[in-house]
């Protein structure tokens, strides 16, 4: 624990919405310093997630547009061109171990989302 406390203290919290910009149990995208970021706002789990947005199935921008769910206990999401699915925790593909996405910590204040980059 201690170690991802140290971890998000050398993070830069960039502000990217209000919460009502992202659908429950949906996505959106924002672009930040560059890259676009897609944000999740997992209302079922009452979690909020943000990986990269772009598929490296396809290198298509488009997983702010997936759908978001679980399995087993993993939160994740399914590209919505070819469905390769990704870990909304780890990024890892879970049917594609070729396959991996960034993932960003979020946090959300007083209806604000941010998102932690590096």
């Amino acid at each position: 624990m201690e170690a991802l406390i140290a971890d998000q203290e050398q993070m830069t919290w960039f502000l990217a919405c209000r919460v009502e910009d992202v659908p429950a149990d949906g996505g959106a995208c924002v672009l930040l310093n560059g890259h676009q970021i897609a944000i999740y706002n997992f209302a079922r789990r009452n979690e909020w997630f943000a990986t990269d947005n772009e598929c490296p199935h396809r290198q298509q921008m488009a997983l702010s547009r997936g759908m978001i769910g679980s399995q087993g206990d993993e939160p994740k999401v399914a590209c919505p061109f070819h469905k390769k699915t990704f870990s909304l925790r780890s990024g890892q593909c879970l049917n594609d171990e070729s396959y991996q996405i960034t993932t960003f910590p979020v946090k959300v204040t007083d209806g604000m989302v941010y998102i932690g980059l590096e």
